[in-house]
């Protein structure tokens, strides 16, 4: 009798089998059935140049055979200092210092401490971190308590820290119950008026860091703020004392169609957190940027030191592998390619509304687009969270040969349905056209998945 083949691998869902990728061809995942999946995500927004590029694999190869681990506090490489130079060139004008880790969660988990010990060095005792509701910097407890995922954090809820949070400024269903032409003409908006009596509340004497994704990404589905809300959130941050963090960890690297995406809002923050895209995925790898007058606090206050290390901080076989990404990113004209393919995707997909109800906003910079799922967008009428309506179109997208970014809770943390299309940044014209028309049929089929529902609800 043939032996049953036990399984090891702790999956992300015990409940579920997986389909087993064998390899990628450019934009397509390909598993051992030989099924091919437009990969209409880049997985999590981190294989920015899709897959199987020879160059980035052999980068990394070649470093692995010269020198595949060394420990930062006692020793650096070429390519450490390499990358660093030309992250710390894109940056914004006064950060000049990376610090890697090994991803975004490492990166902001870096920021919230680096912030803590800037303060206390100088004799501060500044502690509490401001960030918002429906975001998202990462599963460490640092990361989550500083997040405002709510169903991330709710399992872990004892063992969070003691942060605040405010709503961020989702104007499309505005939180504070605002209208937004309203705020735009009388220049006071609640989700700025929010974030001052939050920090006079608690004191700014205790306030260390306000924290932020400059496009809210993953709960929220690519919501962008108005034009001048960082540079209110700069004001106040300045005239408290406040250090700004801005997460880039999925906006990072030209997804949004500027290296960065704070390029957008004309601020400087005091610390730019990265990740994801830094390597294209090839490699985990994340860091932060961080400003100079830190890094002479730092100088002047704590030894030069900061207290804080990974063991695979700096890893040079990660690092060769971001070094070889950010030269394809310049070699291919990947910031041009954004902007031309993502104003005919978002053209394609305002298209594709007209003709599904179910879509009831589209939103986004670049190629981080977000659909918003309603029941009835005429009526609005929301998805009930048991429906689980993006997860639901996803699978039918997986089943047609497409995957992208399901998300829920974007309103209050258990309401709200959306996707995100995020393809690789290196994307065609042909395979926009091909995302658009599997999302058009996975429409189709899930109109006819949530009548035959509403007709078996009706029926009990």
């Amino acid at each position: 009798m043939d032996e049953i083949k036990r399984d090891y691998v702790f999956h992300r869902d015990l409940t579920k089998k997986y389909p087993m990728i064998t390899h990628g061809e450019g934009s397509y995942l390909i598993d051992e059935q030989g099924k091919k999946y437009v990969d209409g995500c880049s997985g999590a927004v981190a294989a920015n140049l899709g897959h199987g590029i020879a160059q980035i694999a052999e980068a990394m190869a070649e470093q692995a055979k010269k020198a595949a681990f060394v420990h930062t506090l006692r020793f650096e490489t070429n390519v450490l200092h390499k990358l660093a130079e030309k992250i710390g060139k894109m940056a914004p004008l006064h950060l000049n210092k990376v610090y890697f880790t090994s991803g975004g969660s490492e990166a902001n988990e870096s920021a919230l401490k680096l912030a803590r010990q800037y303060h206390r060095d100088a004799g501060k005792m500044k502690h509490i971190v401001i960030g918002r509701w429906q975001s998202y910097h990462g599963n460490t407890i640092g990361a989550l308590s500083a997040g405002g995922d709510v169903k991330r954090r709710y399992p872990y809820t004892p063992n969070l820290l003691h942060f605040a949070h405010v709503y961020s400024p989702y104007c499309h269903r505005c939180p504070y119950n605002r209208n937004q032409e309203d705020c735009m003409a009388n220049q006071n908006w609640s989700c700025i008026t929010d974030i001052e009596r939050t920090i006079l509340e608690l004191g700014p004497e205790n306030i260390s860091a306000f924290i932020a994704e400059p496009i809210v990404g993953s709960q929220q589905g690519a919501v962008v703020p108005p034009l001048d809300y960082f540079k209110k959130v700069r004001e106040l941050c300045s005239r408290y004392d406040i250090l700004l963090i801005v997460d880039e960890v999925m906006t990072g690297f030209g997804r949004t169609g500027t290296d960065f995406a704070v390029e957008q809002f004309g601020i400087e923050p005091d610390i730019l957190t990265f990740g994801k895209g830094v390597s294209a995925g090839y490699a985990p790898l994340g860091g932060m940027i961080v400003h100079d007058r830190l890094i002479q606090g730092l100088l002047e206050n704590s030894s030069g030191k900061f207290l804080h290390g990974y063991t695979y901080s700096g890893h040079p076989v990660s690092i060769a592998a971001g070094l070889a990404a950010l030269d394809m990113y310049e070699e291919m004209n990947i910031l041009q390619n954004v902007e031309t393919q993502g104003a005919y995707l978002m053209e394609c997909l305002v298209a594709l509304q007209r003709k599904h109800p179910y879509i009831s906003d589209i939103r986004g910079r670049g190629l981080l687009i977000g659909l918003e799922l309603m029941k009835d967008a005429n009526q609005q009428i929301f998805f009930e969270p048991r429906e689980a309506a993006s997860e639901k179109l996803n699978e039918i997208c997986m089943e047609l040969g497409g995957v992208f970014y399901p998300g829920s809770g974007s309103i209050d943390g258990h309401k709200g349905e959306h996707i995100i299309i995020s393809p690789p940044l290196n994307i065609t014209k042909s395979e926009v056209d091909e995302i658009v028309r599997l999302l058009d049929h996975a429409f189709s089929i899930f109109y006819q998945h949530i009548r035959k529902d509403e007709s078996y609800e009706s029926a009990k």
